[in-house]
């Protein structure tokens, strides 16, 4: 009798699906491409500003025109010292130099800000509007004991800065002047101000990048009057900053 062999049925073939999110080797090296490219760009905008060298090999630290000119005849001090710095030696505040009446907080409010009202008779300044050029904030201005600090005056270079740039060894007579200079005061936005401090640009630039070359070719021009030093780290900053905007200009007095 004829024994029937039943014939096996083939193994299925096994067949392997994609993980979800995984990927072939084509996209993976286009994946590694891309974050090359990225680590590269990233590279390429920090490092120079974490390395002075680098900076300087990258040319981040060269600058033209009349603001980095300048810039290039201020004497370089790297030690300063701020033994002896008291605010109240500058005389801020204490000085009427056109005879108005009034300190020349409410001058710089007077002259920096738009729609101005004045107090009946006086130069004090009541409100206004500013636009802070230091975040690009437009402040609504309203003197009084919980709104007034909302503008604040700023020493663009700040007397701590400039004491230990060289007004250690000025006479009262220029501390004064230079305190209540107007060519070195700005009516700004009032947490930016504290923010700053006595800060040189080496560590604070105005978080609104399209004033930053105005701001410093101001310091620069302060500090150009007053025959101030800067530290290297401080003019490296400023020329990085002269790097974007080659015609610079020094602010009119």
């Amino acid at each position: 009798m004829a024994v029937r062999r039943r014939r096996r049925r083939a193994a299925p073939a096994t067949r392997f699906s994609r993980r979800p999110g995984a990927t072939g080797p084509l996209e993976g090296l286009l994946i590694l491409l891309v974050i090359a490219v990225a680590v590269g760009m990233s590279v390429g905008f920090v490092l120079p500003k974490v390395s002075p060298t680098v900076g300087k090999a990258t040319g981040e630290f060269t600058a033209s025109g009349p603001a980095a000119d300048a810039l290039a005849g201020l004497a370089v001090d790297d030690h300063p010292r701020k033994d002896g710095y008291d605010r109240n030696l500058f005389g801020y505040r204490e000085t009427d130099e056109d005879g108005n009446g009034c300190d020349v907080r409410d001058d710089v409010l007077a002259r920096d800000l738009t729609d101005v009202t004045f107090r009946r008779g006086s130069c004090i300044v009541e409100s206004g509007v500013l636009d802070d050029p230091y975040t690009g904030r437009t402040i609504h201005f309203q003197r009084g004991r919980a709104t007034s600090a909302a503008v604040q005056i700023d020493h663009v270079v700040a007397l701590e800065n400039a004491w230990q740039s060289g007004a250690r060894d000025w006479d009262q007579a220029t501390r004064y002047r230079f305190g209540n200079d107007m060519g070195n005061l700005l009516a700004v936005d009032g947490p930016a101000n504290s923010e700053k401090g006595s800060a040189s640009a080496a560590y604070w630039l105005p978080t609104n990048g399209a004033y930053r070359c105005d701001y410093v070719a101001r310091q620069i021009a302060v500090k150009a009057e007053y025959a101030l030093s800067v530290t290297s780290a401080e003019r490296d900053a400023m020329r990085a900053v002269l790097h974007t905007c080659p015609a610079q200009e020094l602010p009119r007095s």
